[in-house]
């Protein structure tokens, strides 16, 4: 058993039905020891193949509720430690035709998530966000640039407990990933992309599960941490995947980035690097100034230089075969 944050800990996870609440599930029951795992989300269906999936455990809990619902979340953080939030509605072009829907999940609800935790035993908020919300050019990464300062403003008037955020890339393999995308139209005479030029950040679902434990552990509150991962072009995973398929150009969809980044010029003045992963800093906290002298004192991290940026396009590459080997691991 590894010692970690988590141990004889009540952790709930806001829609933890999906790909990344069934694999964190699934790591922290087998790799620590907590006291129990609330799974929090609004699909029955979900829930019951998950508790069918997951029957050996008995420190497994399901919750139905929808984080749109304050009193139902109030109910559900009772006698919990943890929170992860992972809660989220994620497709950007129906974001761009039902703006609404996605405040009262992404916005609102993490409000909620917020308001929840104040009155209750929880000491630690772990909010997962994207890379989408740096820079967004699109009403989803908005919501999530807005849950985003929601959950580090947190910080500032419920100072005994602990808000942060997680912001990394797509996930390889995921449900709506560009792989699950690919594998549906094998069938067909050609693979639609939006352009060949187009470029994404690139974590499997093992490293983003693994990440987030990390943060939990080292999280003090109001910071936003970014991992250090590798990009992919487009056109290369279709390569990999269907090498024998033509291509057919669609065009950007609405919304759409050419490419996406996790750090914008602006953010890296407020950042500080580490080995394998960075720290953006709230421009107003406490916390900023005792956390960057404390870096640096240490020797743990250094501040990153005025208007680095971190993105998708200026950024190492996985090769065509590195795109097939984690195909064949993560579907």
């Amino acid at each position: 058993m590894k010692k970690n944050i988590i141990n004889n800990k009540s952790v709930l996870i806001t829609g933890g039905t999906g790909s990344f609440g069934q694999k964190f599930t699934e790591v922290i029951l087998n790799k620590f020891k907590p006291r129990k795992v609330i799974i929090f989300s609004r699909d029955e269906f979900k829930q019951h193949e998950m508790q069918l999936k997951f029957k050996k455990f008995n420190k497994l809990r399901f919750f139905l509720g929808d984080v749109r619902d304050l009193n139902r979340l109030a109910l559900a953080f009772e006698d919990v430690d943890i929170v992860v939030h992972a809660a989220a509605l994620k497709q950007v072009p129906a974001a761009e035709y039902n703006p609404f829907e996605f405040i009262k999940t992404n916005v609102l609800g993490t409000q909620n998530v917020v308001d929840a935790t104040f009155k209750s035993n929880v000491t630690r908020v772990l909010s997962l966000s994207t890379d989408k919300a740096s820079s967004p050019v699109n009403l989803y990464g908005a919501t999530k640039l807005t849950a985003d300062k929601i959950v580090i403003s947190a910080n500032n008037f419920i100072p005994k407990k602990k808000f942060s955020v997680v912001r990394y890339g797509n996930v390889l393999g995921s449900r709506g990933s560009i792989i699950p995308k690919i594998l549906g139209q094998i069938n067909d005479k050609f693979i639609t992309i939006t352009d060949k030029k187009m470029t994404r950040f690139s974590i499997t679902l093992d490293e983003g599960v693994d990440f987030v434990i990390n943060c939990l552990d080292k999280m003090k509150g109001s910071e936003i941490f970014v991992p250090k991962i590798s990009s992919y072009r487009v056109v290369d995973v279709v390569k990999a995947i269907a090498p024998n398929k033509k291509i057919k150009i669609i065009g950007i969809r609405p919304g759409e980035k050419m490419h996406e980044e996790m750090i914008s010029k602006t953010e890296s003045a407020n950042t500080i690097e580490f080995k394998n992963y960075y720290v953006i800093l709230p421009k107003i906290s406490k916390f900023k100034k005792n956390f960057f002298f404390n870096s640096l004192e240490k020797r743990k991290g250094k501040k990153i230089k005025t208007h680095f940026s971190y993105n998708s396009l200026e950024n190492t590459y996985l090769t065509i075969n590195q795109i097939k080997d984690m195909a064949k691991k993560n579907i």
